[in-house]
Parts: C-alpha cells; sequence; structure tokens
C-alpha cells in the first residue's frame, strides 16, 4: 500500500522521526514545567524559550557570541583534528612511537579538560589562543586513536598484494592504506566536531569575554535572564547537530551511504 505516510523505508521517516522526538521533548518540558508549578528562573516554559531566542537572535544579542565559538571552533578543531591526524598515522606504522607516546596520550585524556583551561589562560592570557588550544586539545584524542585504529586495521592481505605488485609507498598508502582506514578516521572526526563545540564553551567559562560560554556566564550572573542562557544553549546544541550533520555529509560522498 501506497500514500503519503513516511514508511520505514521511506527518504521522510527520518525528517518524521526527527520531528516525533522533538515534540515529545517540548510537550513532556512544558508538563514538567505545569505539574511541578515551576517558575521561570528554575525552569521556564518552553514558550518563553522561544520567544526569548527569536530576540536575542533579532536585536543582535547573540551573533556576535555565536561568530566568536564559530571562530574557536574552527581553529581549534582544525589543529586538533590535524594533529590526531599526524599523531594516529604515526602510532599505527610505528610500535616504537606507541610504545613512548601512549603513555602520555592518555595521561593527557585522563586530565579534565576543565582543569588544564585555568592554566592555559594563566600562560597565555584570556584571548583566543588558549580557546583554541583547549579546544585543540579535547579533539586530538579521538581523532588519533580512531585514525590509529583504521590505518592498523589494514588487510595486511591487500598489502601483500601491493608488495608484490611493487607499489611505492605513495600508491599503496593512496589506494589500499587510506581507503581502508578512511570510514574509521571520519568516525573519529564525527566525535571531534562535537567535541570541539564542548572545548570552545569549557574554554570560555575560563576566560569569559565573548562567546556563547560566556554568554550563559552573563545570562546567569550579571542579567539572571534564564530564558536567555536556555536560548543560547539551544543554540549550541543546534550548533553542534550542524557540525555533525557536515561530517556526515563529507563522509557519505567520500565513503557512501553507512548504515
Amino acid at each position: 500500500m501506497t500514500g503519503p505516510r513516511a514508511s520505514a523505508g521511506s527518504p521522510l521517516a527520518p525528517v518524521a522521526a526527527l520531528v516525533g522526538a522533538a515534540v515529545i521533548f517540548v510537550v513532556a518540558w512544558q508538563a514538567v514545567v505545569v505539574a511541578f508549578g515551576l517558575q521561570v528562573f528554575v525552569l521556564p516554559p518552553p514558550a518563553d524559550v522561544a520567544r526569548r531566542f527569536v530576540t536575542a537572535w533579532t536585536d543582535g544579542t547573540i551573533e556576535p557570541h555565536v561568530a566568536a565559538t564559530l571562530v574557536e571552533i574552527a581553529l581549534g578543531f582544525a589543529v586538533g583534528a590535524g594533529a590526531g591526524l599526524a599523531v594516529g598515522w604515526l602510532l599505527a606504522r610505528s610500535r616504537v612511537a606507541g610504545l613512548v607516546l601512549s603513555p602520555y596520550l592518555v595521561a593527557a585524556q585522563s586530565t579534565p579538560v576543565l582543569a588544564l583551561a585555568p592554566v592555559l589562560t594563566v600562560w597565555f592570557g584570556t584571548g583566543l589562543l588558549p580557546k583554541v588550544l583547549i579546544c585543540a586539545l579535547i579533539v586530538f584524542f579521538p581523532v588519533a586513536v580512531s585514525t590509529m585504529v583504521g590505518f592498523r586495521s589494514v588487510d595486511r592481505r591487500l598489502l601483500e598484494l601491493a608488495a608484490s605488485l611493487r607499489a611505492n609507498g605513495r600508491q599503496r598508502f593512496a589506494t589500499i592504506e587510506l581507503p581502508a582506514a578512511l570510514p574509521a578516521v571520519l568516525g573519529g572526526i564525527r566525535v571531534g566536531v562535537t567535541l570541539a563545540v564542548v572545548g570552545a564553551i569549557v574554554a570560555e567559562w575560563a576566560g569569559p569575554d565573548k562567546g556563547l560560554g560566556a554568554l550563559i556566564l552573563i545570562a546567569q550572573r550579571s542579567l539572571f535572564d534564564v530564558p536567555l542562557m536556555f536560548a543560547t544553549l539551544a543554540t549550541i546544541a543546534l550548533l553542534g547537530i550542524v557540525l555533525y550533520g557536515a561530517v556526515v555529509l563529507v563522509e557519505r560522498q567520500l565513503v557512501g551511504e553507512r548504515g
């Protein structure tokens, strides 16, 4: 039976599921506010947050902070992902590098970025550099690990075949290693791009002058504007979704549709 309904195999099914989940979330949110009689300063109703979201964008309150956060995310992600790709490839190719670098990588990952943020702020001030470094640090580890796993999982028989055909290192990398490792690498980049948003917000809390993280603190401490806080959180969430979706689109272009 065919019709306008979005069946499981229809292209509209994911959109319908997304809209349905959003509606359920908003209804549950409103129900909690009404059931417990919560005041706006505790949990504002969805309508109040929606109105504040619109006014924050129309009156120019939020745009400069979004622009600042996007710069931090772009630079931090580029530095962290670039370093992660290089180190991950090195770890996959060299056992010595793995033995030498792995303890430092694990130690760095085990240290909360929130604890490192004040130190970097003391060293480099409250400008752009410490924010980029914090963002890069939080992006680096998942990209490095996924890159290492991807290159280590290349089928050895394919490499032996390439050697028998006398392929040089560049040909082997371009035709066998990179295509085989790419799904894992892009999986790490998926995680990294969302963590870049987290890193930027954490960095802005450590050195609050501009950015969405700083706007949350301003709304909390100076204005006590709780709807603005929630509108900023919604903006951060949307930003993460858009960046994640962009990576997914790139992944589909490079490796095709994956389940």
